[in-house]
C-alpha cells in the first residue's frame, strides 16, 4: 500500500552469495544494550497482488523511505512489481512465500501448476483461503517444498537482487513441518528470513481505522526499544479494483480492505510519521542492511 523528504541516507551493501548455515536453536535471543540505536524496518507485503497494490508501492517508493518489499511471485501482477523494483535497486526485496489465496472472485494458484501439487489446491485449482483450510487438507510436505522452491526460483530468474523471505499470512512457518521446509530452502539459497534476527515485529496500524492509522504508527514510534524493529505494512490505492475484493481469510479479515490499505499508505507518507521518526532519532533501514550488519549466521528460529 503507500511523499515526504528523505529521512536519512543509507548505503546498501550487497551481500556475498554465501549459503547460510543451519538455523540456530529455537528460543535463542539477541542481547541489545539500552544505549544501542533504535532501528526500524518498514516491510511492505503483498507486492504483485494487484495493480492497485503496485501503484501504492510506487507511491511509497516515491516518498524515498528506505523500505523492504515482499513480493508474491505466484500472483498475476508480479511482473509489474519486478519492473518497478528494477528502477529502484536501493529497495530491499523479499519473497512473500505464498500458500494461500484469500480474496473472493480473485484467486491464484501454484507456480508449479495444480497437477504438480494437488494437495495444496482446492477443487478449482487455487490455493486455499486460509492456513487452517490448507492444513486440514493434509498437504504433502514434499509438494510444499516443490512449490516454495518454484517461487524462489521464479524470483531469482526475475533479475532482482533477492535479500530475504517472509510468509504470506504466516502460513509457511505456522506449522512445524512447513517451517522446516522454509528454513531449509532459505539456507540452500542463502536468503535471510524475516523474524529470525531477533527483530521486534509489530503492525499496530493494520486494525486501526483508516483515519487513525497515523496515530497508531506515531504511538508505535514512541514505544520502540533499542535494537531492530519491524513494522509490517500493506499498502494500496483505494480504487474500484481493490475495492471489489472481499477477504475470505478466517484470521483477522478486515472489511473495506481498499480503504485500509490506502490509509496505511497515507499514514506512512504523512508528515506526522516523518516527524515522529525524526524526534525519536529512529534509524530507518532495510532488511538488506540488517543482513549486512548481522550476517546470515546470526539467524535464530523465533521462540514459540
Amino acid at each position: 500500500m503507500r511523499a515526504v523528504p528523505m529521512l536519512a541516507a543509507y548505503s546498501c551493501v550487497l551481500l556475498a552469495g554465501l549459503p547460510t548455515p543451519v538455523v540456530g536453536q529455537a528460543g535463542t535471543t539477541h542481547r541489545v544494550s539500552s544505549s544501542s540505536p533504535v532501528y526500524l524496518i518498514i516491510r511492505t507485503d503483498d507486492a504483485g497482488m494487484s495493480h492497485s497494490v503496485n501503484m501504492g508501492l510506487q507511491r511509497l517508493i516515491d516518498a524515498r523511505l528506505p523500505i523492504s518489499v515482499s513480493v508474491m511471485f505466484p500472483c498475476p501482477w508480479y511482473q509489474e512489481t519486478v519492473e518497478i523494483l528494477k528502477r529502484h535497486p536501493e529497495v530491499a526485496v523479499g519473497i512473500h512465500l505464498t500458500l494461500n489465496s484469500e480474496w473472493r472472485n480473485y484467486r491464484w494458484g501454484p507456480v508449479t501448476g495444480r497437477e504438480a501439487v494437488p494437495t495444496l489446491v482446492d477443487s478449482n485449482g487455487y490455493f486455499f483461503q486460509s492456513a487452517e483450510a490448507l492444513h486440514d487438507n493434509h498437504p504433502d510436505v514434499r509438494q510444499i517444498e516443490k512449490e516454495l522452491r518454484a517461487q524462489i526460483e521464479r524470483a531469482r530468474r526475475s533479475g532482482l537482487k533477492i535479500d530475504y523471505v517472509d510468509y504470506h499470512m504466516g502460513t509457511a512457518t505456522r506449522y512445524a513441518e512447513f517451517r522446516e521446509v522454509a528454513e531449509r530452502l532459505a539456507s540452500e539459497f542463502g536468503l535471510g528470513m524475516s523474524e529470525y534476527f531477533g527483530e521486534t515485529m509489530d503492525a499496530p496500524q493494520y486494525s486501526a481505522a483508516p483515519r487513525q492509522k497515523a496515530d497508531s504508527l506515531v504511538a508505535m514510534i514512541d514505544r520502540l526499544k533499542p535494537g531492530f524493529n519491524v513494522v509490517v505494512t500493506h499498502v494500496g490505492i483505494d480504487d474500484a479494483e481493490l475495492g471489489a475484493l472481499v477477504d475470505m481469510n478466517t484470521d483477522q479479515p478486515l472489511p473495506e480492505m481498499s480503504k485500509n490499505r490506502q490509509g496505511e499508505l497515507d499514514a506512512l507518507t504523512s508528515d506526522r510519521f516523518a516527524g515522529a521518526v525524526k524526534a525519536r532519532n529512529v534509524l530507518l533501514i532495510t532488511y538488506r542492511e540488517l543482513i549486512t550488519k548481522q550476517g546470515l549466521k546470526a539467524m535464530r528460529r523465533p521462540a514459540g
